[in-house]
């Protein structure tokens, strides 16, 4: 697929810098007056993470074009990131596109420590400073150190029906635990521990083990569709985070609440035959009755994530076998064969196509899904195109 990005990008970036949301057809941008800060601050880490794991020189240019419009057409004076603009960088006239979610500074963050690292001069002093600070003090409650949905908010307080989410909490943790790799400083760690203890205490269903999607506006679990949602690609997704921070010196304690998570998604979440057999369903209940029976593209990725960590930690060949397995329905079923790289966004259980787009912002998802199967050795992520004693960033700093 790496090869295939160069043809993607020359499709998909405008003449300003920045990356279309989504194709609706090989070698077809989808027609969108706006760019998002998820999709751009999504790439520029991808590109950043590939270069520092390839050392393929284009794709540091990549992230560092993208950044450019991210930097100048989605941030605010005060260090945080709109939810979108137009596409020629200038403001968006729709008021839910100026909100600042925390969902969206956690890849704002994510991106500029990863830039930093593959192209310290793309990134300018305090950006990543003042992208802490507005998260810091603008979107976290001071109270319980849980993440504000946005800053509407944080502004007026949570309301009695307000649901607030893992998501941008786990997120979160991700951004900080690539800034204390990309970094070595232990300070970003320890700001990861305050959020899995956060994340925890109030996401985790301590009856089965699962992480929750939502809560009631007071943090506290809700009996509703919403409060018993469970998605199996989150609950591999926080399993693979938790072994991450016990990785880099957190809590290893969290390492049995990730095996938790996982005994739970695979007893629940995942079908059990025919063409998709292996692939996280999109939603189960609380009680592991299955609610979404489809299956999106990311959670696939999210489940061979683990199981590419946890062959790397154990060389079980069970788990080699799992992720391979993930990674031939992925491009089996899900990427399209051709000259034009197009991928397609969920299929039902026989493998019929769903929802036909390829969005710019799920190669996020496959990329590091790529890369961790790379570390664990179960496929090679690709020539390196500079000569080994002219490259800068030495093996053991590859993620």
């Amino acid at each position: 697929m790496f090869d295939a990005l160069p043809r993607w990008l020359a499709v998909a970036q405008d003449e300003g810098g920045a990356a279309v949301e989504r194709l609706d057809a090989p070698g077809k941008p989808a027609a969108s007056p706006e760019r998002t800060t998820l999709t751009q601050a999504r790439l520029v880490f991808t590109f950043a993470h590939l270069h520092l794991a390839t050392g393929v020189p284009w794709m540091r240019d990549a992230a560092i074009a993208i950044h450019r419009y991210l930097d100048t057409a989605l941030r605010d004076e005060d260090g945080g990131y709109r939810v979108a603009a137009l596409a020629s960088g200038a403001p968006s006239a729709a008021p839910e596109h100026a909100v600042r979610r925390s969902y969206d500074q956690s890849f704002a963050l994510l991106a500029l420590v990863t830039l930093r690292r593959a192209a310290p001069e793309a990134v300018p002093e305090g950006r990543i400073e003042a992208c802490w600070d507005f998260i810091s003090t603008r979107l976290t409650d001071p109270a319980t150190g849980a993440l504000w949905e946005d800053d509407e908010m944080a502004a007026r307080g949570p309301r009695q029906g307000d649901l607030r989410a893992q998501n941008p909490h786990m997120h979160m943790i991700e951004a900080l635990l690539q800034a204390h790799e990309m970094t070595g400083e232990a300070i970003w760690r320890d700001r990861a521990a305050g959020l899995v203890e956060v994340g925890l205490r109030h996401f985790l269903d301590p009856e089965t083990g699962a992480i929750r999607e939502f809560t009631g506006h007071d943090l506290a679990p809700i009996d509703t569709a919403d409060g018993r949602r469970r998605e199996p690609g989150h609950q591999y997704e926080w399993a693979w985070l938790l072994r991450r921070f016990a990785a880099m010196g957190g809590d290893r304690a969290v390492v049995g609440a990730a095996a938790r998570m996982q005994r739970y998604v695979e007893a629940h979440g995942l079908r059990p035959d025919g063409p998709l057999a292996g692939a996280p369903y999109d939603a189960v209940s609380a009680d592991g009755a299955v609610t979404e029976p489809d299956h999106l593209l990311w959670p696939l990725t999210e489940a061979g994530k683990l199981h590419a960590d946890l062959h790397a930690e154990t060389g079980d060949p069970d788990h080699a076998a799992r992720a391979n397995a993930l990674l031939g329905l992925i491009f089996a079923r899900y990427v399209a064969e051709g000259p034009d790289p197009f991928w397609v966004n969920r299929l039902d259980g026989q493998g019929r196509v769903l929802w036909p787009e390829a969005l710019s912002r799920l190669l996020y998802h496959v990329a590091l899904f790529l890369t961790e199967g790379g570390r664990a050795g179960l496929w090679p992520l690709g020539r390196r195109d500079a000569p080994r004693d002219q490259d800068v960033h030495k093996e053991e700093d590859l993620t």
